[in-house]
């Protein structure tokens, strides 16, 4: 149903109003506001990608959001957090009269699970790559993963196979194979692409091996990087950088996904871009995905502006 009259629905009010009731009238916590919050933006900007009011949300819509927040990482403990809050968000919502029905009322709560990686602010993310030694001779390559890894959301184990032949400077995207060998294409932000071709040219004075001549990121001695060596360059500068978080690869595929979906990206194209979906390999489909996924980065990632 649409709210009554005297209440018409506006997403900033609605936010503003909901976080002013959990500190009045719940007396929550700061933290807590926050978190529940953040959790209410979710929603709304998932309901306005469907233009879907939330007011007029039901069990299923409710279901189908907590679905796709799973299908972008949001398991156990996080996920049953973000129930907590949307729960608070309708129970505001009926109690001001936006609407005479309570969506969250036979809908199960998620079990709580694993603990999710944590999410570095853009502030954050700023001060781990500001650590970054420039003066070794791997400062740029070093430069140009984590502007990748964070740019573009990928995995650890996409970063380290990535082919040469898949990177595409001038137009500023990737092809990338994830699980299943399913392919996608990921934009590069300007920024990413600028150090990558940096990079490109310390990689050339290499001893590059045989079997790593196709491999875009190498060690000094002309291999492809392991795993390992991922978590020891983004360790090294998360401390040097003085972040108490765990930061580890998948933080920052996990930041770029939240940050996207705060700034009100639309929820599908991320998971396209996390490779929750397959890619289609037609020129036409390429080109036309291209465009598309990069107009969502371009409107919402910080490193796109």
């Amino acid at each position: 149903m649409t709210p009554p009259a005297e209440h018409p629905y506006d997403a900033d009010r609605v936010l503003r109003d909901f976080t002013g009731y959990l500190r009045l009238e719940r007396a929550m916590s700061p933290n807590t506001i926050e978190a529940y919050g953040r959790d209410a933006s979710y929603l709304l900007n998932w309901c306005a990608s469907r233009s879907l009011l939330p007011t007029a949300a039901e069990a299923a819509d409710i279901e189908a959001f907590m679905a796709d927040m799973h299908d972008l990482g949001l398991t156990g403990r996080s996920q049953a957090r973000l129930f907590a809050g949307i729960r608070q968000l309708f129970r505001f919502l009926r109690l001001e009269g936006y609407m005479d029905t309570y969506p969250m009322e036979l809908i199960q709560a998620p079990k709580r699970g694993e603990h999710l990686p944590d999410v570095l602010t853009v502030e954050e993310i700023d001060r781990l790559i500001e650590a970054i030694d420039m003066s070794k001779a791997e400062g740029t390559r070093n430069r140009a993963i984590i502007e990748t890894l964070y740019g573009s959301g990928l995995r650890v184990s996409e970063l380290i196979s990535m082919p040469l032949e898949r990177v595409f400077l001038d137009e500023q995207y990737m092809i990338v194979e994830g699980k299943g060998s399913k392919q996608r294409l990921v934009p590069l932000s300007p920024v990413a692409a600028e150090w990558i071709e940096s990079w490109l040219a310390d990689r050339e004075r290499l001893p590059i091996k045989a079997d790593s001549a196709n491999t875009l990121f190498l060690n000094r001695r002309g291999s492809g990087l392991t795993r390992q060596m991922i978590f020891h360059i983004i360790k090294v500068c998360a401390e040097l950088a003085g972040l108490r978080k765990n930061v580890s690869p998948h933080t920052l595929r996990h930041s770029f996904a939240t940050h996207l979906l705060e700034g009100g990206a639309n929820l599908r194209a991320i998971q396209e871009m996390l490779g929750h979906e397959s890619l289609a390999t037609t020129e036409l489909y390429v080109h036309l995905d291209r465009t598309r996924l990069r107009a969502e980065l371009l409107a919402h990632h910080p490193h796109f502006s």
